[in-house]
């Protein structure tokens, strides 16, 4: 699984703390001896995919350098309700500070690995990927993805930089007809300077379907909204086509987990999720000071 880049969240760890810290602790400094120490539990409360570990270590040192994080339970792993993931030790005014931006993140990425470990079951044995679109939250799009991939699911393209989706409204704007005007952009593609990941366009019908796939340079073909019956008559006319190996078919739109793995019966060999981003619930992940160390000086 590809490990996520410091780079790529740390700004976001940063504004995270600054949104709720501010000028500072109010509440910690009128209750907590400045040299109090203390110790944390990190504890999921219902079962789940453990997500983030890596990015909480560095919500703690960005509030406290001193504050140590000891995980127990590493990235992709499944728990069960009740399992203890990791525990922080440190000041106890700056481990009360850091609690709530901690669980922030870490309860939305849990809950997006935890949602995608489900969807990922239900095509279990079909040779179907579950991926992932751009529909993140803004700024979390490297930590969304990364969520996905920790839950078993594969990342679509990052951006609209490193991949190119001819989605209904590009086929609406493009000149001639739709493999002229395919064939023209593809031309300019390969005109650009630099790569790009696959190309894939997007159809509505099997019409559409048979046209795009008798033009060369398309990785991809994105059925939209098409039936059960419909996806298993395109897997029939890419194979019939000498396109299997070739062109890759998506399925997307009335995805969810009770038409997951009916669509993944099909055939397709992709089936993008929007909901696995868009609309995740967070998991309930509590973090607890130990009783043992309350009394501690």
């Amino acid at each position: 699984m590809q490990k996520l880049d410091r780079e790529e969240f740390i700004a976001l760890v940063e504004l995270a703390k600054w949104e709720d810290f501010g000028r500072g602790d109010v509440t910690s400094e009128i209750c907590i001896d400045a040299d109090r120490q203390g110790r944390a539990g990190i504890r999921f409360r219902q079962a789940g995919v453990v997500c983030g570990m890596e990015v909480i270590g560095e919500v703690l040192q960005d509030y406290d350098e001193q504050l140590k994080l000891e995980v127990l339970v590493e990235d992709g792993r499944v728990v069960e309700a009740g399992a203890m993931v990791g525990k922080v030790e440190g000041k106890l005014r700056s481990l009360l500070s850091a609690e709530r931006v901690v669980l922030n993140f870490l309860q939305r990425l849990c809950g997006i690995a935890t949602v995608t470990a489900e969807y990922v079951r239900a095509v279990e044995g079909t040779g179907a990927g579950i991926y992932d679109t751009r529909k993140t939250l803004p700024g979390w799009r490297a930590l969304d993805k990364y969520a996905v991939r920790c839950g078993g699911g594969r990342n679509h393209r990052m951006g609209l930089h490193d991949a190119v989706l001819i989605k209904d409204n590009h086929l609406g704007g493009l000149s001639g007809d739709l493999r002229g005007g395919l064939e023209a952009a593809l031309a300019k593609l390969g005109q650009r300077s630099g790569k790009v990941d696959f190309v894939e366009v997007e159809v509505d019908d099997l019409e559409q379907l048979g046209i795009v796939l008798g033009v060369e340079g398309v990785d991809i073909v994105l059925l939209d909204n098409m039936t059960t019956e419909q996806l298993s008559a395109a897997v029939r006319m890419r194979d019939e086509a000498g396109g299997k190996g070739r062109v890759e078919l998506e399925a997307s739109g009335n995805v969810n987990l009770q038409t997951v793995g009916v669509i993944a019966k099909t055939g397709v060999d992709r089936i993008s999720v929007g909901a696995l981003t868009h609309s995740v619930c967070c998991l309930d992940i509590g973090m607890d000071l130990e009783e043992s160390l309350k009394d501690e000086a």
